[in-house]
């Protein structure tokens, strides 16, 4: 499976970790969408965060961008507002801070050890060496075991702003919302693929 099919698949799933529901995303990505567009109005406007620091806001962007990057079909997390959306949410949902504060510190802190810098400081393939570490829960060693609860959660938050940002929605194909002039029913290859006639 391509990575960016399974970050599609995440991004349906209930954000059970973060106390969201599929409403709560939407209600974050619209207000994350206006955001955005003023920014783009006011080209000299940068986004300040209001619930992360400036270290966990270096942070949260790098590793969106380690979960979602840039490809050749469609822009990376950042691209997309994926940190403008989480914060957003740490701020309407205060019950999630805690969890991503703890994480991102368990991070930084990790990197420090390691290489002696925070994680968004660290050279491209030691932040991948942490990643690694924490990316697959089964396979994750004892003392990584709060890193992969963290990353987990984090990358199913990322996973859901993402594929509910623009940038997203054109990257899954999604063509609702568009005004069809005649109906011919679902194309061979669709009722193929679900495997009904």
């Amino acid at each position: 499976m391509e990575r960016r099919d399974m970050m599609k698949m995440l991004a349906t799933m209930p954000l059970g970790a973060w106390a969201l529901t599929p409403s709560d995303v939407v209600d974050a990505a619209e207000h994350t969408h206006r955001v955005l567009s003023a920014q783009t109005a006011q080209p000299k406007s940068v986004f300040v965060p209001k619930f992360f620091s400036a270290l966990e806001w270096h942070a949260v962007r790098v590793l969106a961008d380690i979960v979602i990057p840039r490809d050749a079909k469609s822009g990376s997390a950042t691209d997309a507002g994926v940190p403008e959306f989480m914060d957003y949410v740490m701020i309407e949902f205060p019950n999630n801070q805690t969890r991503i504060r703890e994480g991102l510190g368990w991070l930084n802190a990790e990197a420090r050890t390691r290489f002696g810098v925070p994680f968004a400081d660290a050279k491209a393939l030691q932040r991948l060496q942490i990643v690694d570490d924490i990316a697959w829960p089964a396979k994750t060693k004892p003392q990584f075991v709060q890193g992969a609860r963290f990353f987990s959660a984090f990358r199913d938050l990322t996973a859901s702003a993402f594929f509910t940002s623009r940038i997203g929605v054109k990257d899954i194909g999604y063509l609702g919302n568009i005004p069809q002039s005649a109906w011919h029913g679902c194309s061979p290859a669709a009722e193929k693929q679900l495997g009904v006639s």
